[in-house]
C-alpha cells in the first residue's frame, strides 16, 4: 500500500530534527575555518533539513484533520501545527541564506554569510525542539502514551474519549447505527459537561438516531464557546431541515452569519434558498 502524506508525518519529522540539530553543529563548527570539509556539509544538511520541514509541515497539516475532531484535542493541534509552520519558514529561510553562501562560496565575505547561518541555525533548533516538545505533548498527553508522560489520570480519560469518539465514528461508517449511539451516549453521560461532547451527543440524536427534534431539543440547551457556535448552527439547521422546516433553518442560519460572518454558512443559507444546486 501507498503510504498517504498524513501517513509518513510521524518518520519525516524525525528526519527535520536530525538534520536541523547535525546541520548546525556542523555550520557553527565550520566557522572555525577547519576541517575544510564541514562547511560543505553543512550547507548540505541544512538545505535537506529545509526540504524535510517543509514535507513535515505538509504532511502535519494532512494529518491534523481526523485528529483535530476528536473533542479536547483541537487546541494542542493548533498549538502543535503554529509551531510547525513557524519551523517550516525558519528553516526555508536558513536554506536561503545557505544557497547564498554557495554561491559566494569564493568570495571573502562568505564568512560573514556562514556566521549569519550560524546563528539562523541555531534559532531553528531551537524552533524544532519547540515544535516537537508539542507534538510529544499531543501523542503522549492525548492519546499516544497515556499517564507514561505526566502520570496524569487525565491522560487515560482524554485516550478514553478519544476510544469513544473513534469508534462511534469506525461504527457509524460501517453502518452500525445503533452501536455509534450507544458509544456515543456513554461518552455524554460520563463528560456530560464538554460542549462538544454535548454537541457530538446532539449530532449522534439526528444521524444515529434519526431523531431530529430531539436533537433541536438537546442544542437548545447548550451554550457552546465561540468557536463551537457555527458548529451548533450547522447542527441546528440539519435538524430543522430533517423535519421539513426550511424557514426555520434559514432563520437558525441567518443569526449565525449575522453574528459570525462565514462563507460555508451563506453557502448553506443560499442552498437552502435555491440559489445554488
Amino acid at each position: 500500500m501507498i503510504p498517504t502524506l498524513a501517513s509518513i508525518h510521524p518518520q519525516v519529522v524525525h528526519f527535520t530534527i536530525a538534520l536541523a540539530i547535525i546541520g548546525a553543529a556542523f555550520r557553527v563548527i565550520s566557522l572555525l575555518g577547519r576541517p575544510t570539509w564541514i562547511s560543505p556539509a553543512a550547507t548540505t544538511l541544512l538545505l535537506l533539513a529545509a526540504l524535510a520541514g517543509y514535507v513535515s509541515s505538509q504532511s502535519g497539516t494532512a494529518a491534523h484533520g481526523p485528529i483535530e475532531r476528536i473533542p479536547g484535542v483541537r487546541p494542542a493541534v493548533q498549538e502543535h501545527e503554529e509551531w510547525g509552520e513557524r519551523t517550516r519558514n525558519a528553516l526555508l529561510i536558513l536554506g536561503v541564506i545557505e544557497l547564498v553562501g554557495l554561491a559566494m562560496w569564493k568570495s571573502p565575505r562568505v564568512k560573514l554569510v556562514h556566521q549569519v547561518a550560524a546563528a539562523g541555525a541555531l534559532i531553528c533548533v531551537f524552533m524544532v525542539y519547540e515544535t516537537s516538545e508539542h507534538g510529544g505533548q499531543l501523542v503522549y498527553s492525548f492519546a499516544g502514551g497515556p499517564g507514561l508522560r505526566t502520570a496524569d489520570e487525565k491522560d487515560t480519560e482524554r485516550l478514553l474519549l478519544a476510544g469513544y469518539y473513534n469508534q462511534a465514528m469506525a461504527d457509524r461508517k460501517a453502518g452500525r447505527s445503533d452501536s455509534a449511539a450507544q458509544l456515543i451516549k456513554d461518552a455524554a453521560a460520563r463528560y456530560n459537561t464538554d460542549p462538544e461532547v454535548r454537541l457530538l451527543a446532539a449530532e449522534s440524536l439526528l444521524l444515529d438516531q434519526k431523531n431530529a427534534q430531539g436533537a433541536i431539543d438537546a442544542l437548545a440547551s447548550l451554550e457552546p464557546p465561540p468557536q463551537l457556535r457555527i458548529r451548533k448552527g450547522m447542527l441546528q439547521a440539519d435538524a430543522f431541515e430533517a423535519l421539513g422546516q426550511k424557514d426555520a433553518a434559514i432563520a437558525v442560519l441567518q443569526m449565525l452569519v449575522s453574528q459570525t460572518p462565514n462563507a460555508r454558512v451563506q453557502q448553506r443559507i443560499d442552498r437552502l434558498h435555491g440559489k445554488t444546486p
